[in-house]
């Protein structure tokens, strides 16, 4: 990890944030039922977190290597379109084949990821993310390591980062608590 003060910087030119699933909006634990179904939990601070990046004008995407229907699912709870959730587990051609559809540049980008999977797109983008209890490679390659661990309002965290090192918190803040 770098300096807070370096990070800060980092994160004020951060205009799209993608977001691995497993490990970031979950703690990484499977639940499964007698039938074999299974399931996981999400955070709804997370959903505030996303919230608060699209009402700053901020994109957000769900980068994972496959999209299951609980992720559909929770992409329409959080907010995120359809054309947001990215199954591949070939990260950085979705991020090369985004940069070449939207314009935006590596340094616009923040990536929050847990593992070994995401390090190439941590090493790429402007801003990267690791949360407390992710990989020790993630945490090393990280601008910045959330206090909350994986499925406990990591991106709740790196949002409110972000948009204190913009400005544009206590604004966002304000609209949100009016529409929620």
């Amino acid at each position: 990890m770098i300096a807070k003060e370096f990070a800060i910087e980092k994160a004020k030119k951060v205009r799209f944030v993608i977001l691995d699933i497993h490990g970031i909006l979950t703690d990484n634990t499977l639940y499964y039922t007698d039938d074999g179904k299974k399931s996981e939990c999400f955070s709804l601070r997370d959903r505030l977190g996303c919230a608060a990046l699209r009402e700053a004008g901020i994109e957000v995407a769900f980068l994972t290597s496959k999209i299951s229907r609980a992720d559909e699912q929770v992409g329409h709870i959080y907010g995120i379109t359809p054309e947001k959730l990215w199954g591949t587990s070939a990260k950085i051609g979705k991020l090369d084949e985004f940069e070449k559809e939207s314009g935006f540049k590596d340094e616009d980008f923040c990536y929050v990821g847990d593992e070994m999977i995401d390090l190439g797109v941590m090493k790429r983008v402007g801003f990267s993310v690791a949360p407390s209890d992710g990989a020790i490679e993630a945490k090393e390659t990280a601008d910045y390591i959330t206090l909350a661990g994986g499925g406990k309002g990591v991106v709740r965290e790196t949002a409110e980062f972000i948009l204190r090192a913009q400005g544009k918190w206590e604004t966002v803040i304000g609209r949100i608590s009016k529409s929620e």
